[in-house]
């Protein structure tokens, strides 16, 4: 677990880049690939600092990454993007032939026609998750957010053409990280000593869908997208959390923590299940499972195969492993960025979110399951009500 005296040198610092460095933001519309032939109408994206791009920029919030030089690699620069350049969203919209997806906080009228991106560093499944960096968006109210501009497209394009569309679309969700990482694992939260292992990894899921449930007041976040229109989802599992920088700070040793990573273990198994239980039980929907651990572990475990040859530190942070304190306002980066997986404390290089982004689009084992990216476009679903 991270020391008291570390969380407050990284909340310092969080909290002077966000007054010193209010950067402005780069549109969608900038995308090089815009215009690009489209495989779905959109993309709906929800999830945490792996997948923000912007979002917390405006809140109260020490939880942003709108300062250099952080998007050092990306097309004008800082954008709230928690990496050196493109996340695993970017890409995959890439791929889908789609512009980059604009953040909620700044999409409005024709910039919310290819999707919105609702994601919030910090946030978790959990509402409390996240709460030492003060301000930040729950998946509860992503979701809120996802209805507003529902009602926005609707208003502007009518019931029946945004109801055809949000079928076709993809929605992306990856949780789950900050509820260990924010919540579970920080010493001043008194969730390990209420839940096991086990009955944190249920507590998680149920928030998740009514199909694994363990309380009858559970919230089934992914049923309300459900009935929202959504009908075609990719859910993504957590990564390693115990190879992160910001762990291996914590030893000595420097060694991939193994009982970090079993805490992990069963929520993705339980999410793998639910997307099984879903496509059984949702009608005219298709879930599919984004394997992140296998695939992230991959990478570590064959660096040279993906040309990386630094594995177990930051390319920008501060103290053991520059993961003790992450990327500092104006802090110069590591000059050979493709070479590392670990671009700060806790987020991977452009590199490996582009890696994982191909894979996952059309790869054929179990890393994605039980179809690609590239499958899940090309299915036509029509759209069931319930």
């Amino acid at each position: 677990m991270a020391k008291a005296s570390e969380l407050f040198i990284f909340l310092f610092f969080h909290l002077m880049g966000s007054f010193v460095l209010n950067l402005p933001t780069r549109s969608a519309a900038d995308s090089p690939d815009a215009g690009r032939k489209e495989m779905v109408p959109a993309m709906f994206i929800f999830g945490d600092s792996l997948i923000d791009n912007g979002n917390n920029n405006n809140l109260a919030s020490l939880a942003k990454a709108n300062y250099y030089p952080y998007g050092i690699d990306f097309a004008g620069g800082p954008t709230g993007r928690f990496s050196n350049g493109y996340t695993i969203v970017d890409e995959i919209a890439n791929l889908l032939g789609l512009p980059l997806i604009p953040a909620h906080s700044e999409a409005s009228g024709e910039g919310l026609l290819h999707g919105v991106n609702y994601a919030s560093a910090a946030a978790g499944i959990l509402d409390i998750t996240g709460r030492n960096f003060i301000g930040r968006i729950p998946f509860n109210q992503q979701i809120k957010n996802f209805e507003s501009t529902l009602d926005q497209l609707t208003g502007n394009l009518g019931a029946d053409d945004v109801s055809r569309a949000i079928a076709d679309c993809i929605f992306f969700i990856g949780m789950g990280s900050n509820d260990y990482l924010n919540n579970y694992l920080m010493p001043n939260y008194n969730t390990r000593n209420q839940y096991n292992t086990e009955q944190f990894s249920d507590l998680l899921v149920q928030q998740y869908s009514r199909q694994l449930t363990v309380m009858k007041t559970s919230v089934s976040l992914l049923q309300s997208l459900y009935n929202l229109g959504a009908r075609k989802f990719l859910l993504s599992g957590v990564g390693s959390l115990g190879c992160i920088p910001s762990i291996l700070a914590q030893s000595m040793m420097s060694h991939c923590s193994q009982q970090v990573d079993n805490l992990i273990f069963p929520f993705n198994s339980k999410v793998k299940m639910m997307v099984d239980e879903l496509n059984n039980n949702l009608p005219g929907s298709a879930f599919t499972y984004l394997d992140t651990y296998r695939m992230f572990m991959d990478i570590l475990n064959n660096p040279g195969s993906y040309g990386f040859s630094v594995i177990d530190r930051g390319c920008c942070g501060i103290g053991r492993n520059s993961g003790q304190v992450t990327c500092l306002p104006f802090q110069t980066p590591c000059s050979n960025r493709n070479e590392y997986v670990f671009w700060d404390a806790f987020h991977p290089t452009e590199k490996v979110n582009i890696i994982m982004a191909r894979k996952a689009f059309s790869a054929l084992d179990n890393s994605v399951y039980p179809i690609n990216i590239q499958q899940l476009a090309n299915l036509n679903i029509s759209k069931t009500t319930t």
